[in-house]
């Protein structure tokens, strides 16, 4: 334990050194510019400096707040270099990754050639094989392979990735453990996954969020206002006979400008983002983290995200008259090129139970769509599938079914309502199988809700937050598994479209909805919503779609993305909170240095008794400079985040921000004077 706390802490002490470096970089005006408060400063920094080279001030004075300006713009540099710094050692393994990649590129002919990485383009196919590297961001369009892509997500167990399935997606630099595949490149030299996570952990590419935009123009409407009130204050002074050199008046609109909440309203973003990361999600932009703190609506697929997933064929249940053998071996039959996990258990159970058949001759199976709701398989007759005699065997959801049956002049018996409710009613999920005209019976597959949803749910309830659950499941085993879950309301039956329509009502209603998906019938979904979780092993369309991808691949991850959200959100609202509030005390101290020696009765807002009017102006800008690093961590770290009502949050942010940002400084400024009229004569 203490290696590897000492071989932490040396990590923060090399991160820190090209922090410090990047702080004077960031002082060159292209950089300065784009923190309209801190150029303020910058600016003061520069006048005080020539003030006091020209004699307008005493010496000592003068250097002492040129200095402490300085300081004040490094500090403040200092938070954002720090937080552009945590992404680097990241950026710089997912840079080794994609090192030098060699690629074995097919031409039409099928024949392999070597080329660098560099030169693949959209379209191309290359062949990757046991122990060597995806060359680039592509699809899987032949084979199957293990994969390691420890390099992007930082999780060393290895993947599955197939043809053909929405796990087909493979990234550039990852590495292939068995198998071989072929690849079609979809990425773009410069444009991959990994080049936009570079530029995204190191903050290069990172756009301002709408609600920061806001917030810097607020600031600088404040800054701008201050900026004319101090302008005016000589006029004022030469009516009752004060002078106000040019120091203090800088002096005067630092402190009354909001400089702690602009040298840390970067980093905060950019923090925003890092967190994402650290949960391993990949944020195109800080706009979609922040978006995600105001969501009204979750949409859940049930499937993987409030259940396991993992969908089990635990029994058959044939109708009355029917042998259940002959359940079992239509069941089996339907699922023989059903490669999903439910498809496989019931081959499963079926052999279990005592059935080995072969896979049919001249068999045409018929894969699931969501669209169709049912799979099967087409057994030829005395002259092939499309014969009379041949028998078409199908297994979906119950609907589904029985148009079909219907469709052949078959008829659904009065039972299977009652079979199929008897199933949904445990919360598990009812397939009927059918053999031609005839309904066979029902094969009841379990899942298992995840543990701890319903608390999670809960905790989402607090923050106003809605959940739909969306399943393909019928209305009663929907409705069983809701309860159970926790969820605000559920959509059964649904198919892709049927998400999008409700994600657009939602919308139209003028609610923000945040949805997780990863095959390619998601991606429109993904594309209308304001949050979109694409899975990173999904395809390549639902993660160009979606503004956030998951590197685990978990679909419940879209929980704690929204408490990132409104953690990112808080953060900036109990800083600014706290800046504005520190404000009014300093106030207190700044101007009765100003105006006491001249009017008398400004001495009565000299409520800190400090020592003279220029240690009252040196302490206040003290701590208005040690106060921006003092709050690095938390602007980093994040407020300690509680589901709760915003009311309660206001609340909070006011009682602990507000009142502690204006009772802080009187108490630090105090103690700075003290220090400074001990060591220093004024």
């Amino acid at each position: 334990m203490r290696t590897a706390n000492v071989s932490q802490a040396a990590d923060q002490g090399m991160s820190l050194k090209p922090a410090i470096v990047d702080s004077f970089v960031k002082l060159a005006p292209q950089h300065a510019v784009r923190n309209p408060v801190m150029a303020v400063v910058w600016l003061g920094t520069v006048l005080t400096a020539v003030a006091t080279l020209a004699g307008w001030t005493d010496a000592g004075f003068g250097w002492a707040v040129t200095l402490i300006l300085f300081v004040t713009v490094l500090f403040a540099n200092f938070a954002e270099a720090v937080a552009e710094a945590r992404g680097r050692g990241q950026a710089a393994s997912l840079r080794r990754a994609r090192k030098d990649l060699v690629a074995r590129r097919l031409d039409s002919a099928g024949q392999e050639s070597a080329v660098p990485a560099a030169e693949l383009r959209p379209g191309d196919q290359v062949v990757v094989e046991e122990g060597q590297l995806v060359p680039a961001d592509g699809e899987i369009v032949e084979g199957l392979a293990t994969i390691n892509e420890a390099a992007v997500t930082g999780e060393s167990a290895p993947v599955l990735r197939e043809a053909g399935t929405d796990r087909s997606g493979v990234i550039g630099g990852t590495k292939v453990l068995s198998d071989r595949i072929v690849v079609r490149v979809t990425a773009e030299p410069g444009h991959s996954f990994l080049d936009r996570m570079i530029a995204l952990v190191e903050g290069s590419n990172r756009q301002k969020t709408p609600n920061e935009i806001a917030l810097g123009i607020l600031l600088v409407v404040m800054t701008v206002t201050f900026g004319a009130v101090v302008a005016t204050l000589p006029f004022i002074g030469g009516f009752v006979g004060v002078q106000i050199n040019v120091v203090l008046l800088v002096a005067l609109l630092v402190c009354l400008i909001p400089t702690t909440i602009g040298g840390l309203l970067p980093a905060i973003g950019i923090a925003g983002m890092n967190r994402a990361l650290k949960a391993n999600v990949l944020a195109k932009s800080g706009k979609a983290v922040e978006v995600a703190g105001d969501v009204d609506v979750l949409l859940l697929d049930k499937t993987g995200t409030i259940t396991y997933g993992d969908r089990q064929a635990t029994a058959f249940h044939p109708l009355a008259g029917v042998d259940a053998s002959q359940l079992r071996q239509a069941a089996l039959l339907a699922s023989l090129a059903d490669p999903t996990p439910e498809g496989k258990s019931i081959v499963k159970l079926a052999r279990e139970k005592g059935e080995q058949l072969a896979d049919p001759q001249g068999a045409h199976f018929m894969a699931f769509t969501a669209h169709t709701r049912m799979s099967g398989v087409d057994l030829p007759g005395a002259r092939g599938v499309e014969d009379s005699t041949a028998r078409r065997i199908r297994k979906g959801a119950m609907d589904a079914i029985a148009r079909h049956v219907k469709e052949l002049d078959g008829r659904v018996p009065a039972e299977l309502q009652a079979r199929v409710d008897d199933v949904a009613r445990r919360g598990a999920t009812p397939l009927v199988v059918s053999d031609g005209r005839h309904v066979l019976g029902v094969i009841e597959l379990s899942d298992v809700i995840k543990h701890g949803i319903k608390e999670r749910f809960a905790r989402l309830r607090a923050m106003g937050v809605r959940t739909v659950m969306i399943t393909g499941d019928n209305k009663l085993t929907a409705a069983t598994i809701a309860a159970d879950a926790g969820v605000d309301d559920y959509i059964a039956e649904a198919r892709p479209e049927d998400k999008l329509a409700r994600i657009r009502a939602e919308q139209a209603g003028g609610r923000l909805v945040a949805m997780v998906g990863d095959g390619t019938n998601d991606a429109p979904a993904l594309a209308q919503a304001d949050v979109g979780l694409a899975m990173n092993s999904g395809t390549q369309a639902a993660k160009e779609a979606g503004n956030m991808v998951d590197l685990d691949s978990d679909p419940a991850k879209l929980l704690a993305v929204v408490e990132i959200g409104k953690q990112q959100l808080i953060t900036r609202g109990a800083l600014t909170t706290f800046s504005l509030a520190n404000d009014v005390s300093k106030y207190f101290a700044i101007l009765p240095a100003l105006f006491a020696a001249s009017i008398p009765q400004m001495a009565a807002l000299n409520v800190m008794q400090l020592h003279s009017p220029s240690s009252a102006v040196l302490s206040a800008l003290v701590f208005n400079a040690i106060i921006i690093p003092a709050l690095i961590p938390l602007a980093l770290r994040g407020v300690r985040f509680k589901p709760a009502s915003a009311t309660e949050l206001l609340r909070n942010n006011m009682l602990v921000y507000g009142v502690g940002g204006v009772l802080l400084p009187f108490v630090g400024i105090k103690l700075i004077d003290l220090v400074l009229s001990a060591l220093f004569t004024f």
